[in-house]
């Protein structure tokens, strides 16, 4: 909610700009904005009375890890066809697993269905485009940046982004936000959209 509230107060300065640049910017806005909505939503829609803070944090990673599939491009290779569904692979964390298997039921992404698989070590990764690794997997992310493929890695360790993570969950002032590396997209051929990188806590170029 408080990142809503910064979005609002941003798009709230006036200043004089070509209106190429003020469309732009509106659009960036609207992105980033529709971007926190669409979290918000999808943890609001769920949330009980009772919800533990662990609880509820694992939902807001959870819903994040849908919605990023929404403003990151692929190369053409990772989906053969237009039905290709979006999978989310999660190793190393079952419970976020869990709460991610009942973010994405029924929904869809950019037309896409969305699909969820726990991923076990040794496991081929071939069919995983968002790929989530809890601690007790880290292993596997080393050997996935010298791999350089093109999955979304997603880490929620104190050294994420340095390990080669391209987006790393950070808790901070009891919220759940997110750094991003463009280095590390850049070399597993991914592109990450503006309006994701404007409400990222910090992007490491």
């Amino acid at each position: 909610m408080a990142l809503l509230i910064d979005v609002a107060r941003n798009s709230s300065i006036r200043r004089v700009a070509p209106r190429a640049f003020r469309t732009s910017t509106w659009n960036l806005i609207g992105g980033a904005a529709l971007l926190l909505l669409g979290v918000l939503c999808i943890v609001t829609s769920a949330v009980a009375v009772d919800e533990s803070p662990q609880v509820l944090e694992q939902r807001v990673k959870a819903a994040f890890l849908f919605k990023f599939g929404g403003y990151v491009e692929w190369p053409d290779s990772a989906f053969p066809s237009k039905d290709t569904p979006l999978v989310i692979g999660v190793a190393g964390a079952d419970v976020l697993a869990e709460e991610l298997s009942q973010v994405v039921a029924g929904r869809t992404m950019n037309g896409r269905p969305v699909s969820v698989r726990r991923v076990r070590g040794g496991e081929p990764l071939s069919s995983v485009h968002v790929l989530f690794v809890g601690r007790p997997e880290m292993g596997r992310l080393t050997d996935l940046a010298a791999q350089a493929r093109p999955i979304l890695t997603v880490t929620d360790t104190e050294k994420g982004l340095a390990l080669g993570s391209i987006i790393n969950f950070v808790v901070a002032d009891n919220r759940v936000r997110f750094e991003v590396s463009l280095d590390a997209a850049k070399r597993s051929g991914l592109r990450i959209g503006a309006p994701l990188l404007s409400v990222a806590m910090r992007v490491q170029e």
